[in-house]
């Protein structure tokens, strides 16, 4: 049975206007353009959104606006996680699922629970949720890493559970979650530079921060993978790994916006407190783009 959300997922960035209001017109031309370059499915209000800086108000527009211009043709994740488990099925239930595949909960930040507590987390969440749950382990911001055996006892736990998106870096995580992990239940990759490992030990795709700027490449990278044809997916990769490098080297979105602006695809703006890409930073973007291309 082919999973939900196999292949080429993108984390959808926020673009702005100079003033810092949500550009929704260059929203939808970035929606059309992942889906005419190839990606399965989109993320809404994930973390390269900056959804922590947008009002309650610009995420419910942001993710209409999304629904109504993608109208089906690929699923959507939503980020919705917190840690408040209380807080987060409060929004749950407020949420209208209508053009929404499944969500993206990140693990709990700043009040760092034992594995025990992240488990009984995401038990209460998936038994409050009517779609599939993708749990986000992503220590280097949240400041907890949930390790492999959690995230596949919780996965054991909730059939509706089905993956996990893995951003911890440890190669050994993937690993054993794709060995010990129940049939229903897949990893994907939260690092573009780690898709084709991921892939290469069991894993199903990527949620890639790139695709906002070049969704083809990323989607053939993956595409390739998934299809065994690693030569492909190789080449694909030493083409990328340079500018992905580049787009996180001074934080994300500021990256990527810089890049984006730069292949005229929005402008860089961010809102505080992030920060724009330095002229350094654009400068290695704009040279390694002319390298690539």
């Amino acid at each position: 049975m082919t999973h939900l959300f196999k292949g080429a997922g993108v984390a959808l960035v926020t673009p702005f206007k100079e003033d810092y209001s949500v550009d929704f017109n260059s929203l939808e031309d970035l929606v059309e353009e992942q889906i005419k370059g190839g990606s399965d499915y989109l993320v809404a209000l994930g973390t390269t959104a900056e959804t922590p800086t947008l009002t309650a108000d610009e995420q419910k527009e942001v993710v209409n606006c999304i629904k109504s211009k993608v109208n089906k043709r690929v699923p959507v994740m939503l980020g919705l996680g917190g840690n408040d488990p209380q807080k987060v099925i409060k929004t749950i239930n407020e949420t209208d699922f209508d053009g929404i595949a499944g969500i993206l909960s990140v693990t709990p930040y700043y009040n760092r629970p034992a594995q025990a507590g992240l488990i009984e987390h995401y038990k209460l969440i998936a038994k409050s949720c009517p779609v599939p749950v993708v749990l986000y382990n992503v220590p280097s911001r949240t400041g907890i890493n949930m390790e492999s055996a959690t995230s596949v006892a919780i996965a054991k736990a909730c059939p509706n559970v089905i993956a996990v998106k893995e951003a911890s870096g440890e190669s050994s995580q993937v690993a054993k979650m794709v060995k010990h992990g129940p049939d229903h239940f897949a990893v994907i990759s939260g690092d573009d530079v780690l898709a084709l490992p991921v892939i290469a030990v069991g894993g199903i795709g990527v949620i890639s921060v790139i695709a906002n700027a070049m969704p083809k490449q990323l989607a053939d990278l993956v595409h390739f993978a998934n299809d065994g044809k690693f030569a492909e997916a190789r080449e694909l990769h030493l083409k990328l790994v340079d500018m992905l490098k580049l787009i996180f080297r001074e934080g994300n979105p500021a990256g990527i916006k810089a890049l984006m602006e730069i292949m005229g695809k929005s402008t860089s703006v961010v809102r505080l407190p992030l920060y724009p890409a330095s002229p350094e930073l654009r400068k290695d973007l704009e040279d390694e783009l002319r390298r690539m291309l």
